[in-house]
C-alpha cells in the first residue's frame, strides 16, 4: 500500500470542525496521484504520451468525519487491470490505525489523441503492484437511476472548479450534488457515476430524488445528458 501521512487542516472543515466529505475524496486523489508521480507515471509521463487515467465511478464509505488537527494516514494501491480499466481502493485511517473511511474506484485509460478508451501498454501500467481487493461491501459500477425527479436552478461551472485536465475536477461534482441538496446530510456513504466531462462556462442543471435514506442528484447538461450521478446514503443532519 502506499501511504500519506498528514493532519486535518482548518481549511478542510465544516462548521463542526470535522474534515468534509470533499475532503476525504481529495485526500483519495491526492494519494492516488502522489502514487503515480513517485512512480514516474504521473501527470508530465501520461501527457507526453497523450494518455491518461479518466474515474467512471466511485464508491466511498464512512465510518468516522476526523476532527480538526486530527493525525490521519491515507493510503491506496491499484487491484487490478483488466483490459481498459483499473480498479483501485482506498483507505483512510486514524493516529491508532482504525479505518475511517475507505473507497472503492473504476477507471479507464485514455489515448487522448484519438478521445477513447485503450488498452494501457506494459511500461504504463508495470511499476504499479496490484495487490488483494478491500474486504467491502462492493456496489455495482452503474447507479440505478429513480423515475421521479425535482428539478433545481441552474448554475455554471466555475473557474475555481477545473483541474489540470480543464474538466471539472471529480470532487467538484460531489460538492456540486451537496450543495443542491435542501438540507444538509450527514453522508455514510457516496456513490458517484461519471459520464462526461464538464468544462468551464458549460450549465449544470441539477435533478434530485430522495427515497428514505437515499438521495440521488443527477447533473445534467441543457439537452438532458448527464455529467453526473451521485448516490448518497445518511440521515439529515
Amino acid at each position: 500500500m502506499y501511504s500519506i501521512k498528514s493532519r486535518v487542516r482548518y481549511s478542510e472543515v465544516d462548521k463542526r470542525k470535522k474534515l468534509t466529505l470533499t475532503g476525504i475524496v481529495n485526500y483519495f486523489q491526492d494519494c492516488s496521484t502522489f502514487q503515480s508521480e513517485d512512480i514516474g507515471l504521473g501527470i508530465e509521463f501520461l501527457e507526453a504520451h497523450k494518455r491518461g487515467w479518466i474515474l467512471l465511478a466511485w464508491q466511498i464509505i464512512v465510518e468516522r468525519y476526523p476532527e480538526l488537527g486530527e493525525r490521519i494516514e491515507v493510503g491506496t494501491w491499484p487491484t487490478g487491470f483488466s483490459g481498459l480499466y483499473g480498479t483501485r481502493n482506498f483507505v483512510m485511517k486514524d493516529e491508532g490505525g482504525n479505518i475511517i473511511a475507505y473507497a472503492n474506484s473504476v477507471w479507464v485509460f485514455m489515448d487522448a489523441r484519438k478521445g477513447r478508451p485503450v488498452k494501457p501498454a506494459e511500461d504504463e501500467i508495470s511499476n504499479y503492484v496490484v495487490e488483494p481487493k478491500l474486504s467491502m461491501d462492493y456496489a455495482p459500477r452503474k447507479i440505478e437511476l429513480p423515475k421521479q425527479w425535482k428539478r433545481l436552478a441552474a448554475f455554471p461551472v466555475r473557474r475555481s472548479q477545473i483541474d489540470t485536465n480543464c474538466h471539472v475536477n471529480n470532487s467538484r461534482y460531489i460538492e456540486m450534488a451537496l450543495e443542491a441538496l435542501p438540507k444538509e446530510i450527514h453522508v455514510k456513504q457516496v456513490r458517484v457515476e461519471y459520464k462526461k466531462s464538464a468544462v468551464y462556462g458549460d450549465m449544470i442543471l441539477p435533478e434530485i430524488n430522495k427515497e428514505g435514506t437515499k438521495t440521488t442528484v443527477k447533473l445534467c447538461d441543457t439537452e438532458d445528458g448527464l455529467y453526473a450521478a451521485v448516490e448518497f446514503i445518511g440521515e439529515e443532519k
